[in-house]
């Protein structure tokens, strides 16, 4: 095929592409996409980096007296959000044209932009998994009633997330099937309905929306039926240690021989427990019992032979004597029992409950590789890109859509894995 010359034939195919890839989008359209727009450019590298809030303590007195109080310190953190490996589709010149002129497939373009929205939500829902720091129902155990879903919401709220009207959360499709059972009546909107619309079966539950979600990632446990150790050492448990990255590296022994511990498997550490990051009060549930602390592993690792090695958590067991960031009762000490969640070689896939401000996804603009590229980006300031060239070595013409993102974690304690209880 000869070269087409209409200098519009990029900007017909984001015309094309834009509108479907905006419409098929469920879990990037519930979190912040907007707090770094403008921050990446083609000379920024791979890593933006903004504050995390501050926080401060209150002095109680009878008199206004400070002489004898603490005063606050002042540390800033940063959130990094990591530019993720660029996402293309691309066909030839042939193809797109005859798509545009109306003898291709009609589904053309809106297969392609699906597909594109398909890998950066898989990409974003692995992400979230991985950098959770909330806990609901039992690892493993089905969410199957609302009562389950409730919970999710009632860890956020007792951790001390607001509830706003950003509270989401996101349940594997199987679930609504049980869910159904308790409510007839899912959803029922009418109209126009994008993709996040039409995936809502529930607007405000338990100060939640209930989405389903159809990229929730899983992982899978490592071979071995001893699935509890003790922590070696002491963790760092200071906020100046864990501010810039929200994580904590806990040294762990007397696991199973050489476990295979996964990202996004959750740790629950014995007589441990959290507080209620408003109120600094020990969070206590339903049954009148403090929650116990738990943390989500950031990366895969496999211990030694003496079930040895060291797990890297988000969220962090942080304490310091009248510390502005506290997130535990006590600190985490030597010889204290960590219990990963779930049973041996088993898959599993967390439902996904956060507030909107948990995580960030970010545009990252792309250089142009020809004068008729046409870029656009979507009213939340995600990129795309239509370029068309020639390849004179294989002689062909091709057309490529790309698009590149990033995503980085504002507060890991504004997050959890759900499910459901035994």
């Amino acid at each position: 095929m000869a070269n087409t010359f209409d200098s519009n034939f990029s900007r017909k195919i984001m015309d094309k592409v834009l509108v479907p890839f905006q419409t098929s989008r469920t879990i990037s359209k519930n979190i912040i996409t907007q707090l770094f727009q403008g921050s990446f450019d083609v000379k920024s590298g791979e890593n933006v980096d903004v504050k995390r809030p501050t926080d401060w303590n209150v002095s109680e007195t009878p008199d206004g007296d400070l002489t004898a109080e603490t005063e606050s310190d002042y540390l800033t953190g940063k959130a990094t959000a990591t530019v993720q490996p660029q996402l293309t589709v691309f066909a030839s010149v042939k193809e797109f044209d005859e798509a545009l002129k109306g003898g291709g497939n009609p589904r053309f373009f809106n297969d392609m932009a699906r597909r594109l929205v398909i890998k950066m939500e898989l990409k974003t829902a692995e992400y979230a998994m991985k950098n959770t720091a909330l806990l609901a129902g039992t690892v493993g155990t089905p969410a199957t009633t609302w009562d389950h879903i409730a919970l999710g919401g009632a860890t956020l709220v007792g951790n001390g997330v607001p509830r706003d009207g950003n509270l989401k959360y996101f349940i594997n499709p199987y679930t609504e099937i049980k869910l159904a059972s308790n409510q007839r009546s899912l959803g029922g909107e009418t109209g126009s309905m994008d993709a996040n619309k039409n995936a809502t079966i529930s607007k405000n539950f338990a100060g939640m929306d209930v989405i389903t979600g159809t990229t929730l990632a899983s992982y899978l446990t490592g071979t071995g039926a001893d699935r509890a150790g003790t922590i070696v050492g002491t963790p760092v448990a200071t906020y100046l240690a864990a501010k810039d990255t929200m994580t904590q590296v806990m040294g762990v022994t007397a696991f199973q021989a050489n476990l295979v511990v996964a990202a996004g498997e959750t740790v629950t550490v014995t007589g441990r427990y959290r507080i209620n990051q408003a109120t600094r009060e020990a969070v206590v549930d339903d049954t009148g019992s403090q929650v116990l602390f738990s943390g989500t592993v950031t990366n895969t690792v496999t211990l030694d032979g003496s079930g040895a090695g060291n797990l890297t958590i988000t969220g962090p067991a942080l304490y310091e004597s009248a510390g502005q960031y506290n997130t535990v009762v006590a600190a985490l000490a030597a010889s204290d029992i960590v219990t990963l969640g779930g049973a041996a070689v088993t898959r599993i896939q967390p439902n996904l409950f956060f507030h909107r401000d948990a995580f960030v996804l970010a545009g990252v603009p792309m250089e142009k590789l020809n004068a008729t590229d046409t870029s656009a980006t979507t009213e939340d300031g995600i990129h795309l890109r239509v370029s068309q060239g020639s390849d004179f070595t294989k002689n062909k013409n091709k057309v490529r859509i790309d698009l590149r993102y990033a995503l980085g974690t504002m507060n890991p304690f504004f997050a959890g894995q759900g499910f459901g209880t035994p």
